[in-house]
């Protein structure tokens, strides 16, 4: 290489100007606010926020934090309902290199302890009704940095408010350029089967997220109106965000509250939401909604995603929005989230199927071994590309156990038809040997789905003297009839399932117990049911 040509490489140039060479999404940000700084970013409870006042209010959070010393690498946790200021917040601490930790304020004062001890943030935001957990975290022994409130007053002691912080002044940051392989996200996984790990997340991952997205629900333009209809401290708001940052479309944020079918129904209409993603347990009860009493929409793309969907949902999602595309998108936090894609001229034709593996990433379905499997035969699917996490935050063992042979490990047992279509049958930890045989809890869960008695059902194993495991479904019911006896399960199940995957025993609960993402919680109902 030449000397002339080492002149013009990107290290040549200024700190300030390589900042703007970056592709993050607080340059899309900077770009819309250039080119169309009167145009909505977001809509929250009426109130909008243009382009220009998003940059505005990125830029004034980043001074703060800066002048508090908050710098490049250092942790930001958030912990808010759903607003725009929580994405200001995200955006703010990246602006100058920090990195965001958004959080599930649905934990005890303990567990969150544990992830601020875990990520040691500098600061922690708030809102005014979450800010009192913020001394209950501090009493179980976490230390949360300096306190910002969104909402708050002014003058309460330990707190400083976000309104204070937009409104200070003071010296400006100094240009920073954030390199895009630099982690943007900890998010932390849910924990469905122990403590919480951080996946460490990079701009280059949402990056690739935001095109993956892009993709599948065919972002051409930025006349769409998407709404964010989940809690913002899982992955997937913020990757459903990410699109519509980058093309610089209007989206519109749902408030946090018990969910409401009609609510969301109602908003969708008001707000001529055209794309929505939501957990399958939403999708249920919304469609459910529509059919009753129906609202007039115009959504042109609907998705699920987070949790496994049902035979029974995915239906109905069909029958109920004939004209929406009902693209499927499946993964997990680790990835960013998105692995597979159904696109909705598919979705009846592969019913139970999660799409196809997305064509900016590698897969493979692997065995115990590491050896691949053949098609149509159940594996590990394992997964490397760009949206693939750089580690968990501070846990070398499991980030070197998660790249086992240079390849993520998923935990999803899949198999693959002879079109390249992924079906995950089980998570590898809920498996149930019985008898020597394989039996996959979703199989189960998915036949029983349909008998229309029961409103939704999770399978777990139990341990047995003479089968090793046998398997037992834990039942909410969808009347208030009588309880389903062992013997009528098994009977309508005779035909759907092999005896010895049909559930020995029957509990029945008022409703299974779920995570803020819609997952069911197996170790939660192992607990409780005591099996």
């Amino acid at each position: 290489m030449s000397d002339t040509h080492s002149t013009y490489t990107a290290k040549a140039l200024s700190p300030e100007l390589q900042k703007y060479r970056r592709n993050t999404w607080n340059n899309w940000v900077n770009i819309h606010a250039e080119s169309k700084p009167d145009r909505p970013a977001f809509r929250f409870l009426g109130q909008e926020t243009t382009w220009a006042e998003l940059r505005d209010h990125v830029g004034r959070f980043a001074d703060a934090l800066s002048r508090r010393g908050v710098g490049a690498g250092d942790r930001v946790m958030i912990m808010a309902l759903n607003c725009t200021e929580f994405v200001e917040a995200v955006l703010g601490a990246n602006e100058i290199g920090a990195i965001a930790v958004p959080v599930n304020f649905r934990l005890t004062p303990a567990e969150l302890a544990y992830l601020v001890g875990d990520c040691t943030p500098k600061a922690i935001v708030t809102d005014s009704l979450l800010a009192p957990l913020v001394p209950a975290i501090e009493a179980a022994g976490g230390d949360t940095g300096f306190h910002v409130v969104i909402g708050g007053e002014t003058g309460t002691e330990g707190q400083e408010t976000w309104e204070d912080l937009q409104n200070e002044g003071g010296e400006p940051h100094p240009p920073i350029d954030v390199e895009e392989d630099s982690v943007s996200l900890i998010m932390y996984t849910s924990g469905t089967t122990g403590r919480p790990k951080g996946a460490m997340l990079t701009h280059m991952n949402m990056v690739a997220q935001s095109l993956t997205c892009i993709r599948v629900f065919r972002v051409f333009h930025d006349e769409g109106v998407s709404i964010c209809a989940v809690p913002m401290f899982h992955i997937a708001a913020l990757g459903s965000m990410a699109p519509s940052l980058q093309v610089g479309a209007l989206t519109v944020i749902n408030p946090l509250q018990e969910f409401n079918p009609g609510q969301v129904l109602d908003t969708l209409e008001a707000e001529k939401i055209t794309a929505v993603f939501l957990v399958p347990v939403q999708w249920q009860a919304v469609c459910a909604e529509q059919q009753s009493n129906p609202r007039s929409l115009v959504l042109e793309n609907i998705s699920w995603g987070a949790a496994p969907a049902t035979d029974t949902v995915l239906r109905a999602m069909a029958e109920t929005f004939p004209d929406a595309r009902n693209s499927a998108v499946f993964g997990q936090t680790e990835m960013a989230p998105v692995t597979c894609s159904l696109d909705g001229d598919e979705a009846l034709r592969k019913i139970g199927s999660v799409g196809r593996v997305i064509p900016t990433i590698q897969a493979r379905v692997v065995d115990p071994l590491g050896e691949d499997v053949a098609p149509g035969e159940v594996g590990e699917i394992v997964y490397r590309g760009p949206t693939m996490m750089a580690g968990y935050w501070n846990k070398p063992e499991e980030t070197e156990k998660a790249f086992a042979d240079g390849w993520f490990h998923s935990g999803d047992l899949v198999r693959v038809d002879d079109e390249g279509f992924v079906y995950v049958v089980d998570r590898v930890k809920d498996m149930i040997i019985s008898g020597g045989e394989n039996i996959y809890c979703a199989e189960v869960e998915n036949a029983i789905a349909g008998h229309e008695r029961i409103r939704e059902v999770a399978v777990i194993g139990k341990q047995d003297e003479k089968w090793g495991e046998v398997p037992v479904a834990v039942i909410a019911m969808a009347d208030e009839g009588p309880d389903l006896t062992i013997d009528e399960l098994r009977e309508y199940l005779a035909e759907k399932l092999a005896s010895y995957k049909r559930p020995k025993e029957l509990v029945f609960v008022d409703a299974l117990p779920r995570n803020a993402s819609g997952k069911v919680t197996k170790h939660t109902l192992r607990a409780d049911v005591a099996v």
